[in-house]
């Protein structure tokens, strides 16, 4: 079974830093346009964790001037496409199911998308498919959560 990933693969191979980060995440927008609504930058990658951070800016902002709810969420859908991109082999494919969203203050700063999953299935167990979640918290510039995302992803062998 693959255990390095094409994503993952890219990730490793970009040269590290703020080069690494602003290059994959071009290209991240180039293959999914929606993304780059929110400005997104994949700071983090690894197979069960990804951290994304979106800037403030008048394109997620909404009437109060805050981080707007749907924004949020799709920053919560990068952070775990990515983390789903880096984690789930290529003998296998995902697709989101389903996101329950809690929006617990107001995103008055950029935020910070982390998503993380310590406990994976065992992927060659999974022959008819498996739900996995997948947890995001998105945190302000003072490390408050503003927002939490559980996105239920389908994952079945190709």
């Amino acid at each position: 079974m693959a255990t390095v990933t094409s994503t993952y693969a890219l990730w490793q191979r970009l040269p590290g830093g703020i080069t690494r980060s602003l290059a994959f995440s071009a290209g991240m927008c180039v293959r999914v346009p929606f993304f780059a609504t929110v400005l997104p930058r994949v700071r983090e990658l690894a197979p069960g964790r990804c951290v994304v951070s979106g800037p403030t800016w008048f394109g997620v902002h909404n009437h109060l001037g805050t981080f707007h709810a749907i924004a949020a969420c799709n920053l919560a859908e990068v952070a775990m496409g990515m983390l789903a991109e880096a984690t789930i082999p290529t003998t296998h494919r995902w697709i989101p199911k389903g996101m329950n969203v809690q929006y617990l203050a107001p995103g008055r700063s950029g935020l910070t998308a982390t998503a993380l999953v310590d406990d994976r299935p065992d992927w060659e167990s999974v022959t008819s498919g498996v739900e996995l979640v997948i947890p995001v918290s998105l945190r302000d510039a003072g490390g408050t959560e503003v927002v939490h995302a559980d996105i239920t992803v389908w994952v079945s062998p190709r």
